[in-house]
């Protein structure tokens, strides 16, 4: 299954004192690095933040740089940046476009453990689907007529995969999207002009989601002192 990857990393960390999450250490990594780490299995991979900063904690990783219009505009301006940086770079020369985005937020230490299990369940997703046309393909040749007015017999394709954790809270800041219903919610709210400061629930409220369970700890994150304390995190 072909992905690209957005890892957000552009927020203001105002209650950590202004010190950027994204540079924060955890043995020897930054949370950054862990976050595009965790995505090293797609296609491309884009960090949205301060590229300057982040190109000295990332050393030879192989990423795009793109930054939110302003900055600190919010989450949902940071993943239209992400996908306008994805778009912009062309793939290699007869390679088959990426299916879907995963978007990580980089203050989740731990969610390298939430994207296996995503991946997981959009292949499943996506072979049921394909039994379900081969199937519905059969039964149409053995009937020999298809009513056009027919009932669909499989649900609507879902547009999202959300990693849920144990207490049933849903992160869609590690998820995976298809790459059309991502991109029409970023064009929508585009034209609409209210794509700044806009929350990520707002960006993709109304598209059909699929709830994953993930490990527990792996949607943690890292927002105050204490948390990043508990989490191993030593701060400047």
């Amino acid at each position: 299954m072909i992905f690209d990857a957005i890892v957000l990393a552009g927020g203001r960390s105002s209650r950590l004192g202004g010190v950027p999450k994204a540079l924060l250490d955890l043995g020897g990594e930054s949370l950054a690095g862990l976050a595009l780490d965790a995505a090293l299995d797609a296609r491309q991979r884009v960090v949205v933040g301060d590229s300057a900063a982040l190109a000295a904690v990332l050393g030879d990783r192989m990423v795009l740089f793109a930054r939110e219009h302003p900055p600190f505009a919010g989450p949902a301006a940071g993943v239209a940046a992400g996908l306008d940086a994805l778009g912009a770079r062309d793939a290699a020369p007869g390679s088959a476009p990426a299916g879907f985005v995963l978007v990580l937020a980089c203050d989740m230490p731990r969610v390298a453990s939430a994207v296996t299990p995503l991946l997981a369940a959009a292949r499943e997703a996506a072979g049921a689907e394909d039994a379900a046309a081969e199937g519905e393909s059969a039964a149409a040749e053995d009937a020999a007529v298809l009513s056009a007015t027919r009932a669909p017999s499989t649900p609507a394709p879902a547009d999202a995969f959300v990693a849920r954790s144990p207490d049933g809270r849903l992160q869609p800041l590690a998820a995976l999207y298809c790459a059309g219903a991502i991109s029409r919610a970023v064009e929508r709210h585009r034209a609409a002009g209210d794509l700044e400061n806009l929350s990520i629930r707002a960006l993709f409220s109304g598209l059909r989601t699929v709830p994953v369970d993930v490990p527990e700890g792996a949607t943690d994150d890292i927002d105050t002192v204490e948390d990043a304390v508990r989490s191993g995190i030593r701060l400047p």
